[in-house]
């Protein structure tokens, strides 16, 4: 009888051990075993504050929110903005790893770029992100990573925004391209819009600016010697439209942007996204992910589901530009 008794204990015992090193040291990172939501803590990395990249980030928060809550859970953010610099990027992420956050969510390219090299376990979603194979380093993008990381990108097709600019400009000769070199995601962007614009038969010139010291000079330069001037999906470009339209508006040269916040600061013309769309399809993902157990190595990445011809109303009134019907103003 005292065997058995003792067999007992030592089997109870072990049962204990074996749930207590079977759980996890973080108690909100799982949902529970009736496949409910959990109580989860989520790491928010935001390159720079300007419109855009509010927009997605406020987008992230408030569907990642709902379907949590929805679902019986509670998510907490820990939103960090990295005010332009990549190296505090790589600082804010790694507390995020040491606190053993349940996912990240990067907002842009330096802030993806700072979370695939601090963590390969804890998912990564990324948004903002034009180009994924270039952020990445990955030469053959199949739209997967296999890694733990997937997300959204807000790339517009830029066949469209180059017959965009032929559409409104036709009789221009000389197109700038102006855009931040240290921006990899511009630069494809550039690469990308160039030979389509050349075959429509303008004659385009890069024009690269370094950082926010620059960017009125290097503006300055795309504006004496361009008819129309385009400017990528880029954020050191969106954080500096004051300073760009300082410098185009007063010289008569028309922007075409690659998104809405640029084009409201210093272009007349965009075929852009909804951002706040684009940060709720993450925050889709991120549930996914989190309550569902979805694998972001296997999740294809995301683009905006809709895209729209806006304008400038102010900027286009003040260049004597108007534009055709189906066009959308842009509020504000």
């Amino acid at each position: 009888m005292k065997k058995r008794l003792l067999a007992a204990l030592m089997a109870g015992a072990m049962a204990l051990t074996m749930t207590a090193c079977g759980g996890t040291n973080n108690d909100t990172a799982n949902s529970d075993t009736n496949g409910k939501a959990g109580n989860y803590k989520v790491g928010v990395v935001q390159l720079e504050q300007h419109e855009a990249l509010d927009a997605a980030t406020q987008g992230f928060q408030d569907k990642l929110k709902e379907l949590v809550e929805a679902d019986g859970g509670s998510v907490e953010f820990d939103l960090q903005n990295a005010s332009g610099d990549s190296a505090n990027c790589a600082t804010i992420v790694n507390g995020f790893v040491s606190g053993g956050v349940d996912l990240i969510m990067a907002n842009a390219t330096a802030a993806l770029q700072a979370a695939q090299a601090a963590t390969a376990d804890i998912p990564v979603l990324g948004t903002s992100i034009s180009d994924y194979g270039t952020a990445l380093g990955v030469d053959e993008w199949t739209g997967v990573t296999g890694t733990n990381i997937s997300g959204t990108t807000d790339l517009a097709p830029l066949d469209g925004q180059a017959e965009m600019l032929q559409e409104l400009f036709p009789d221009a000769k000389n197109v700038g391209l102006l855009y931040c070199s240290a921006e990899s995601n511009s630069a494809y962007q550039i690469n990308t819009i160039k030979p389509i614009l050349e075959g429509m038969g303008y004659t385009c010139t890069e024009y690269a600016f370094t950082d926010t010291n620059d960017v009125a000079s290097v503006a300055q330069s795309a504006a004496n010697e361009s008819d129309v001037i385009y400017i990528p999906t880029d954020n050191k470009a969106a954080s500096c439209t004051e300073a760009i339209a300082n410098v185009v508006l007063p010289a008569k040269v028309p922007v075409v942007a690659g998104e809405q916040g640029i084009c409201s600061g210093c272009g007349v013309a965009t075929l852009s996204i909804d951002y706040y769309e684009l940060g709720e399809i993450t925050g889709e993902m991120a549930y996914d992910i989190l309550v569902n157990g979805s694998n972001p190595g296997e999740m294809e990445v995301q683009p905006a589901p809709n895209f729209t011809k806006m304008y400038n109303a102010a900027n286009c009134e003040a260049l004597g530009i108007t534009v055709p019907e189906d066009y959308t103003a842009i509020e504000g």
